[in-house]
């Protein structure tokens, strides 16, 4: 090999070499995920928030890293986790519900945090407003508490002898229990006999539930991690106490229950990823508006109206987003 084809290659080589380097060496933006759930129970929102992520831009591995915790809906994980992601340096906090949102928010106060779903962010604490939200907190709001009146509307549909309502929430979940007191209230205005049902843990949700085969008509679940984590057995012991339910995202009715109305937790994630967009190119959170919902579904159960001996009205059905046979 002549001197001048080996000085030309080995400096190919070396240039090569120091491309491969660089590129190594570029910090990746990192996410860090508080997830408030299991990853099989988040797993199609999780997707649908990566797979926008990559639509804009962003791919895990070239430009962005993600690391992934889980706290399995249990409240005393969210501080911890926020506190392990808080030590990595991530660039972004993504997560959903109040209590995660809040606990991210105490411990990491300098990092931006982005919430996919949250109750009522005003009135949890999380934001100052959903037009001007400050600080380091903002993400997509699904105002549950404006909705409320129109679920006890679509459970006196189904059942027109609703008397008496049992209202569910788990009293560690700011936002659900928010929503429980707007259940209270509307389901009074309306002259029913409410009976509010306060839990925290498993076993307590259980043992609710069938001494309200004499007590209630029918149960309005308010959702959070602990009772999405749930979901399946909350409604068989419904169903056995010949309870109708009703719920705010259609998983629910996919796991069992006569009714939901809301949004799409899917569409929520893929307008989280949005905002995380912006958040990584250099906008503040406290310049990115709350986001709500414009859509939302009204999905019902057939087979588990009849389980449960009603007839839905025709009206009702050719209402709905989706009928699930």
């Amino acid at each position: 090999m002549r001197r001048r084809d080996f000085i030309a290659g080995g400096t190919i080589a070396a240039a090569v070499s120091m491309s491969a380097w660089a590129e190594q060496s570029v910090k990746l933006a990192t996410i860090g995920i508080l997830g408030a759930a299991s990853p099989e129970l988040a797993a199609p929102w999780v997707a649908a928030f990566v797979k926008r992520l990559h639509e804009l831009g962003w791919t895990e591995g070239h430009n962005v890293a993600i690391v992934y915790r889980w706290a399995e809906a249990r409240s005393e994980r969210y501080s911890e986790i926020a506190t392990e992601l808080a030590s990595l340096k991530v660039d972004v906090i993504v997560t959903w519900a109040s209590a995660p949102v809040l606990a991210a928010k105490r411990i990491a106060p300098t990092i931006p945090i982005v919430f996919a779903a949250q109750m009522d962010p005003v009135g949890a604490g999380v934001v100052a407003s959903l037009a001007r939200p400050g600080g380091n907190v903002t993400g997509m709001s699904i105002q549950q508490t404006d909705t409320v009146g129109k679920r006890i509307e679509l459970l006196r549909e189904v059942a027109p002898r609703l008397a008496r309502l049992a209202v569910m929430a788990n009293s560690s979940a700011p936002g659900a229990m928010i929503e429980m007191h707007e259940v209270v209230a509307t389901a009074r205005a309306l002259g029913l006999e409410v009976t509010p049902i306060e839990v925290r843990q498993a076993d307590e949700i259980f043992s609710s539930i069938e001494p309200l085969r004499d007590r209630a008509d029918a149960l309005y679940v308010a959702t959070d991690p602990l009772i999405f984590s749930n979901r399946t057995r909350i409604n068989e012991m419904a169903q056995a106490a010949g309870l109708p339910t009703i719920f705010g995202s259609r998983e629910y009715v996919d796991a069992g229950a006569l009714m939901s109305y809301g949004p799409s937790w899917v569409d929520l994630f893929r307008h989280a990823a949005e905002q995380v967009d912006k958040i990584l190119r250099g906008t503040k959170p406290a310049d990115i508006p709350v986001e709500q919902p414009t859509k939302f579904d009204l999905v019902v159960n057939v087979k588990t109206a009849k389980a449960l001996g009603l007839e839905l009205p025709p009206s009702l059905l050719a209402r709905a987003d989706e009928v699930i046979e």
